[in-house]
């Protein structure tokens, strides 16, 4: 299918932006700890019994799963974690500037260890596609994030979730370069891995209670966690590795960092939000860059 790998990488873009709101509402509710682990079990169920229903066949080579695994450590526990920490430090909105960089460092990963080697206008396309989501988180304004500062704790740890989405990718990749992965198998291991490391160090550090008690309290904190469960971990992860698969690590990482872009019509929606002509300008610009990504 031509553009595989880019349309995956738009369409987890898309499940993300969702998943953003979903899990956004829910955290306000129970937590980030809460919303996180339970997202990652409700995902790991989902995955299981999607492929247990195919019958999609699981035989992975033993590098796969290593490296499937390390992916989903560095990318859902360690680029994650600190992710949620920096929103905790200085705000979604500076979280979210400095997690566009995540194209750029995947991009220069890819090529020492993959050797992949991106032409003028990926490179151009990277570019203005991460121009154009500076330029609209910059400008989003926030009101929640006026009680925010900015601090050296807090941008090292947006960094380190940068870092930690691009390595992540990076041995996706690598996992994919040794075999073809159905893309539901993948993510389930990812999932899973992740999950197993996430659950007892929640319950050890007492930041994780019994679901099955606050979800039967609140029921539609429930239903957004799921709804987030299903666009984030299930479907967006799914498509993420699809896209990383079929085209090369830098062009589908700077893909699905438009979020923030797509997140526009979402706020205006949902919030209400009126917004500025530098938010749309802003959003055309990373409308170009999407194109020269497509035209090879």
């Amino acid at each position: 299918m031509p553009f595989l790998g880019e349309i995956s990488a738009l369409l987890t873009a898309v499940c993300w932006s969702g998943s953003s709101i979903a899990f956004a509402t829910a955290t306000n509710k129970i937590g980030s700890v809460q919303v996180n682990i339970s997202r990652l079990i409700l995902a790991t169920i989902l995955l299981f019994v999607t492929i247990l229903a195919a019958g999609v066949s699981v035989s992975l080579s033993s590098l796969q799963v290593f490296y499937l695994v390390i992916s989903g450590f560095i990318g859902l526990v360690f680029g994650d974690t600190y992710l949620f920490k920096s929103y905790q430090e200085i705000g979604p909105r500076l979280s979210m500037l400095i997690m566009s960089s995540a194209p750029a460092i995947s991009a220069v990963l890819a090529y020492f260890f993959l050797g992949e080697i991106l032409p003028a206008w990926g490179i151009a396309g990277i570019i203005v596609t991460i121009a154009g989501i500076v330029f609209v988180v910059l400008e989003r304004p926030e009101i929640s994030s006026s009680k925010y500062t900015i601090s050296k704790t807090g941008l090292v740890y947006g960094f380190l979730g940068a870092l930690g989405q691009g390595v992540g990718l990076i041995f996706a990749k690598l996992a994919f370069d040794q075999g073809a992965i159905n893309g539901f198998v993948a993510t389930f291991v990812r999932v899973a891995s992740s999950m197993i490391v996430y659950l007892p160090l929640g319950f050890l550090t007492h930041r994780y209670f019994n679901p099955v008690k606050i979800f039967s309290q609140q029921k539609k904190t429930f239903g957004f966690t799921l709804l987030g469960a299903v666009l984030g971990p299930y479907l967006g992860i799914t498509f993420s590795l699809i896209a990383v698969a079929n085209t090369k690590v830098g062009i589908a990482a700077a893909l699905m960092a438009t979020v923030p872009i797509l997140m526009l019509p979402l706020v205006r929606y949902i919030y209400r939000e009126s917004l500025s002509w530098k938010a749309i300008a802003g959003a055309f610009v990373a409308v170009a860059g999407v194109a020269i990504l497509f035209l090879r």
